[in-house]
């Protein structure tokens, strides 16, 4: 008699989810990992670019991370420290159902899936390949974003501020910054994923799912990619809040050497580590986080295929 058996006796590597399954486990993964990641460190995130403002207006100019989380509290209210935050979640879902998608479907591509061994340069080559598509997506996003977290931003709602935003400065505000944030990102994103995926296998060789190893995976994978890329950050933040800022040359500057020329000359080599300290502290525990919803919702989706393949016995 033909009858549907669970099989736990056969073991599948979580890390590749088997054939069968469809493309939308990795991209609902993916989705939810990063609006979890955003969410969460939001706060954070608007410490770290109320910090790289070139020039601050003199009731934001803070002496540190505490400081700042401090006197915006207290001075413009806690609500503040989550001014845009609905257009990272708009933008943070779809932007990584297709950034952890394209990563899979290229981390397999190029032969980073075999067992054996550390393969830093084809992880890193998927990593790079996700965050172009992502990016893409996400750019426009992050710029209305910027633009609300910035001290007395008067936008009400991100819709009323990507309509300013169009309005004043055209199309082309929204992608100003998005070869600088691929100059950033694709180094970002290559220090984190191949970061990752050694520190997973050093720390479980085995290959199993361990949620305490992707959260330490993650974190410190977020912490160098985080530090290495903080001057590329500066700039591309310059770029996006440029309709903000008061000095002719900020609000003219077109590219990345612009930028950083730009940098330079009011800061010194100083201005390229502005907000080193926040960006570190948000990408820890994000990458963390992105890392173990991402790998908990993989392990989840495997183990559901997993229990309902069809055996036929007699």
């Amino acid at each position: 008699m033909n009858k549907l058996l669970e099989m736990p006796e056969i073991e599948h590597d979580y890390e590749t989810l088997p054939e069968n399954s469809p493309l939308t486990a990795n991209l609902i993964a993916g989705a939810l990992a990063g609006i979890g990641e955003h969410a969460i460190m939001y706060p954070v995130d608007s410490v770290k670019t109320r910090m790289q403002i070139l020039n601050p207006t003199p009731q934001a100019v803070y002496t540190g991370v505490g400081n700042a989380f401090s006197r915006i509290a207290s001075t413009e209210g806690v609500r503040t420290l989550w001014r845009g935050v609905n257009s990272v979640v708009l933008g943070a879902g779809p932007a990584h159902a297709l950034y952890f998608g394209t990563y899979e479907f290229c981390k397999d591509l190029f032969g980073a899936n075999a067992t054996q061994g550390h393969h830093p340069f084809a992880t890193g080559t998927a990593g790079a390949c996700a965050t172009i598509a992502s990016d893409a997506l996400m750019n426009p996003f992050d710029v209305v974003k910027q633009r609300m977290q910035v001290h007395g931003s008067t936008y009400r709602s991100v819709v009323e501020c990507a309509r300013t935003v169009y309005a004043n400065e055209g199309l082309i505000a929204f992608y100003v910054s998005y070869p600088t944030t691929l100059t950033m990102t694709i180094p970002f994103q290559m220090f984190q994923f191949s970061s990752y995926e050694y520190f997973r296998k050093v720390l479980n060789p085995k290959g199993q799912y361990d949620p305490k190893t992707h959260v330490i995976a993650g974190g410190l994978a977020g912490a160098i990619a985080a530090a290495a890329t903080t001057p590329l950050d500066v700039a591309k933040t310059l770029l996006q809040t440029r309709g903000n800022a008061t000095d002719v040359h900020v609000r003219n500057c077109r590219g990345l050497l612009e930028a950083f020329r730009i940098i330079y000359e009011q800061n010194g080599i100083r201005g390229f580590i502005r907000g080193l300290r926040p960006r570190v502290l948000s990408h820890m525990p994000s990458t963390a986080i992105c890392w173990s919803v991402y790998e908990y919702f993989k392990w989840f989706i495997n183990s559901h295929d997993r229990n309902k393949i069809p055996i036929i016995s007699t």
